[in-house]
């Protein structure tokens, strides 16, 4: 008598295992990694206007408005999402931004819109719109120079 020797069947491949975990791990990674790509670049866009002349010079002029400080309180605090746009090339450029800022007694918006000559920025509108107030202009309120 012969006896045939059962042939196992052949084991399956690794794709054929584990592909139905695969896929969706596969796909949540490439999600996750596109999320934090667009985050990087959000993140990098806020940090390059929020570093700017422009828009430093504008905070520290709100903040030390007394009319700022006495409407918000202190401590003025920036909000994280700036709008607007700021062109520079060299010695020149124009901004014009919206920065939400934020006291104990309120919350409000500096508009700002600057153009930079010869490395300085000159502002044609620097206002406060404090919610529920009206618009408070921090040109019109900068002293002079002194003659």
């Amino acid at each position: 008598m012969s006896a045939q020797a059962a042939v196992p069947a052949p084991q399956p491949g690794w794709w054929s295992r584990n592909w139905k975990w695969f896929v969706p791990a596969g796909c949540l990674t490439l999600s996750l990694l596109f999320c934090l790509f667009i985050g990087l670049i959000f993140t990098i866009v806020m940090g390059s206007m929020k570093s700017s002349d422009a828009y430093k010079q504008a905070v520290a002029t709100a903040r030390a408005n007394p009319t700022v400080v006495a409407k918000l309180g202190t401590p003025i605090a920036e909000g994280y999402f700036v709008s607007g746009n700021i062109n520079v090339q060299n010695n020149s450029g124009n901004a014009d931004l919206q920065i939400p800022i934020s006291g104990p007694k309120g919350k409000a918006v500096i508009h700002a819109v600057a153009s930079k000559s010869e490395g300085k920025w000159e502002y044609s509108r620097l206002t406060v719109t404090i919610e529920g107030q009206p618009e408070l202009d921090l040109l019109e309120l900068e002293p002079g120079p002194e003659q």
